[in-house]
């Protein structure tokens, strides 16, 4: 990739020792040229705490745990934010527990209350079984919670990584759009994807792309109809993910571009974790061909 404005890349301790120890599969040649299996998740985590309000990690890693997804994007990520996670790198933390490196792209890094701690951070994050080859936080329009009198201008917090399945090159984008009933956000969000998902797109030619995420919208939803020109809802037909314990809308997505073909889609029934449930995908990565697979 060409340099970047506002590239972050952020591999965890944790990540990084694992490196040695967690060897992502490699391509042999008896499968060259076959598509390419690969399991794909998302889900908003609710800064560690569940739908009882309760902060708990070993909860949420053993959901995470279960899904037994190689990729998983993840929204609403506290790095060292505050009481309310405990002051934790619950990104990094969740990366150790399973194993997995992590790239963290956060929406917001404040200075710390006291001085010498770590930043505030909360952000969006990818937990990834391979390593991770590149990553970027771009900046896509939002309406800032940590303003008195906020309006919309550019942002950070859509995070991407570049990732090698078996010889496939991947980009995968994890996004958290705006909540308000208002969808204007949402549009100029929207918009601004599909701008960034373009360039990537362009800049490496042959890459799969996914986009996962908290949408705050339904599918049927007009500010979304754009999406579905390049990218395909793999959950289409699936249950409701929101909120975890009753829910009765589906906002949090798994979608895919050219050369994906979804092979199953699920929502586990995990009504405690978080206030979201999470949504998994087995997909194959067509390993050449403009086709949609």
């Amino acid at each position: 990739m060409s340099p970047r404005a506002h590239t972050f890349a952020q591999l965890s301790l944790a990540g990084a020792l694992l490196t040695l120890a967690v060897t992502a599969p490699t391509a042999s040649a008896a499968d060259r040229g076959h598509p390419v299996p690969l399991r794909i998740a998302t889900y908003n985590i609710h800064a560690g705490a569940g739908s009882d309000g309760l902060f708990d990690l070993d909860r949420q890693a053993a959901a995470l745990r279960a899904l037994d997804a190689d990729v998983i994007g993840l929204q609403e990520v506290d790095v060292h934010w505050g009481a309310r996670s405990q002051g934790l790198d619950v990104a990094g933390e969740l990366a150790r527990r399973l194993g997995m490196r992590v790239s963290f792209a956060p929406i917001y890094s404040l200075d710390p209350v006291t001085a010498g701690e770590p930043r505030r951070e909360y952000g969006v994050a990818v937990l990834s079984r391979f390593p991770v080859r590149s990553a970027t936080n771009h900046e896509i329009t939002r309406l800032s919670t940590q303003d008195e009198n906020p309006v919309p201008a550019p942002a950070p917090g859509f995070g991407e990584v570049t990732l090698k399945v078996r010889g496939v090159p991947v980009q995968v984008f994890v996004t958290h759009l705006d909540y308000r009933a208002d969808p204007a956000v949402r549009e100029a969000q929207v918009a601004d994807t599909r701008r960034i998902m373009a360039r990537e797109r362009a800049e490496l030619p042959g890459a799969r792309q996914f986009l996962l995420g908290d949408f705050n919208a339904e599918p049927s939803a007009p500010e979304l109809a754009p999406l579905w020109k390049e990218l395909r809802d793999a959950g289409a037909g699936t249950p409701d993910t929101y909120p975890a314990e009753a829910p009765v809308k589906r906002i949090d997505y798994v979608t895919v571009g050219e050369g994906v073909r979804v092979r199953t889609v699920a929502v586990p029934e995990q009504p405690t974790a978080s206030d979201h449930r999470p949504v998994v995908a087995d997909v194959s990565l067509a390993r050449r061909g403009p086709g949609r697979g």
